[in-house]
């Protein structure tokens, strides 16, 4: 059962909190969380890429010359994709990209990304998150305090407005709440910067 530090705002410990081995002690499974990757960043495609082809474009009604004697190739319209302005062959059209995991692969993925940043010693457990007005500078210095890097993920138990709009000018840092956290943004973040409240919730939920 892993046991870290759990700092206030300044960087001082203030006590010790123990893991659940079930969602911060799985040996991560690397093949799952690639999936719950790659499906995250396909649903982020909008796929609304279009072009016209030469059913669609104006023009090109009358066979250009007739089919034999000219000296030409033959032609059938001057829409047709070899002309100038003609339509677009085998190009883009709308689709959807996406694809979804089933709950057990989500689930399993979350936990595999959560588990390897114990792994990589990537977690810090914070007291609370007190902002007490609308201030980055706040967040700014709490961050620098408990050594987190450039790339942070501040994971809340519930939604605190004053501390999610403090954080969404940092560069690099970002907030979620456990019931939105991702498997990308967990791995994509230097430091997993999580509330105290927020660990017994993921542990309640995922265990």
């Amino acid at each position: 059962m892993p046991t870290l530090n759990v700092v206030d705002m300044t960087g001082k410990k203030v006590s010790d909190i123990e893991l659940s081995d079930a969602v911060f002690g799985i040996e991560p499974n690397a093949a799952v969380m690639h999936m719950a990757v790659v499906a995250y960043l396909a649903n982020q495609r909008q796929g609304t890429q279009s072009t016209l082809t030469r059913s669609e474009v104006s023009g090109g009604g009358r066979k250009p010359w007739r089919q034999k004697g000219t000296g030409h190739a033959r032609q059938g319209s001057i829409r047709a994709p070899q002309w100038r302005h003609g339509g677009i062959a085998l190009g883009p059209k709308p689709r959807e990209y996406g694809f979804d995991l089933n709950k057990k692969e989500r689930r399993l993925a979350l936990k595999s990304a959560l588990s390897s940043k114990v792994i990589d010693n990537a977690v810090v457990v914070l007291d609370a998150l007190t902002v007490d007005e609308y201030k980055t500078k706040t967040v700014v210095d709490c961050l620098a305090a408990i050594g987190a890097g450039k790339k942070a993920l501040i994971v809340l138990a519930a939604n605190d407005e004053k501390a999610v709009r403090s954080a969404r000018n940092i560069p690099g840092v970002k907030t979620a709440q456990v019931n939105t956290i991702n498997t990308y943004d967990i791995l994509n973040a230097d430091t997993l910067v999580i509330v105290k409240d927020a660990v017994n919730k993921l542990e309640e939920v995922y265990a």
